[in-house]
């Protein structure tokens, strides 16, 4: 894949991302929020499967870590994170929620350095983890002093969402299997949306009965189905092979600069001073965190450049 290419793939997968969590906004007005992160991953199975189908040979589970893989894909990267993240937004804008989401890099750090031996951080890193932290309260800003107000109970679950997505990171690293990675999230989307089913099931407000078919509600479904989970995924898979997962990391940080561009063209909505230093903080931890390796990437792109 050329520069050019590499570079515009990057802006558009960045650009996806940042839109969904406008798109879930839209949505939720109309659609109880579990029922619609279901719906929204069942198109997304159908998409995922057929693409794994297509481009990978080992996109079967076949053996027990192929099971536990792709069960820990299905509770944590899209039953919990998405469950808690759906009914979070509820309360807090599409901007913050994105900001928040942000923090997974640094989340995924920590449990890493808690989880795995060989991943322990240096006092930079902690710092870096510390800056972080400091970022999602800056984002959050939980007000303790009073009953819990649903804007702040809102970002600490969109928080708890991300804390899941960031564990089952580390958990699926521990794990040896040899299923392809497009194997891997076409059945983490399939027995993920039964799982999010089942939630939904089970919580009072959450049936076919109170969704409202409206085109708003249907455009937002269809677009986080289709572009938000097929158009990504395939960018995503194809700027893994080009960049690796640490400059990858990076799309989650240029992803809230669209959310808010898109909220405030959509939505009408904008971004506290607060809030953006928090983002600048949380990304400041990043860079600390993945020191090393993002100096490795800018000396490969220099040498690149180069020749």
């Amino acid at each position: 894949m050329k520069s050019r290419t590499i570079s515009l793939s990057f802006v558009l997968l960045a650009l996806v991302w940042g839109s969904l969590f406008v798109f879930i906004e839209i949505g939720l007005p109309y659609i109880p929020p579990v029922l619609f992160a279901a719906l929204r991953h069942d198109i997304a199975a159908v998409l995922t499967v057929g693409y794994a189908a297509a481009v990978s040979t080992r996109w079967r589970p076949r053996n027990r870590s192929d099971w536990v893989l792709v069960t820990l894909g299905a509770v944590f990267f899209v039953g919990l994170y998405n469950g808690f993240l759906f009914i979070g937004q509820q309360d807090v804008t599409g901007g913050i929620a994105a900001i928040l989401v942000a923090t997974n890099p640094v989340l995924a750090a920590l449990f890493s350095w808690l989880l795995i031996p060989n991943s322990r951080l240096s006092t930079v890193g902690l710092v870096g983890l510390a800056l972080g932290l400091v970022g999602v309260s800056l984002v959050a800003r939980p007000d303790l002093s009073g009953p819990l107000r649903s804007d702040s109970l809102g970002a600490l679950l969109v928080v708890l969402s991300t804390t899941c997505l960031a564990f089952g990171s580390v958990l699926v690293e521990r794990v040896d299997s040899e299923l392809s990675t497009e194997g891997f999230v076409a059945w983490s989307n399939v027995f993920g949306a039964l799982f999010l089913h089942a939630l939904s099931f089970g919580l009072p407000g959450e049936s076919i009965a109170h969704v409202e078919l409206t085109g708003e509600s249907l455009g937002a479904l269809l677009y986080l189905g289709i572009v938000g989970s097929g158009v990504s995924a395939i960018l995503y898979f194809q700027l893994l092979d080009e960049l690796g997962a640490v400059e990858i990391n990076l799309v989650s940080y240029a992803a809230p600069i669209f959310t808010a561009i898109l909220g405030w063209l959509l939505l009408n909505e904008t971004l506290s001073p607060l809030s953006l230093v928090g983002f600048l903080s949380i990304f400041l931890g990043f860079a600390l965190i993945k020191r090393r390796e993002l100096r490795a990437e800018l000396r490969s792109l220099a040498a690149a450049s180069e020749n």
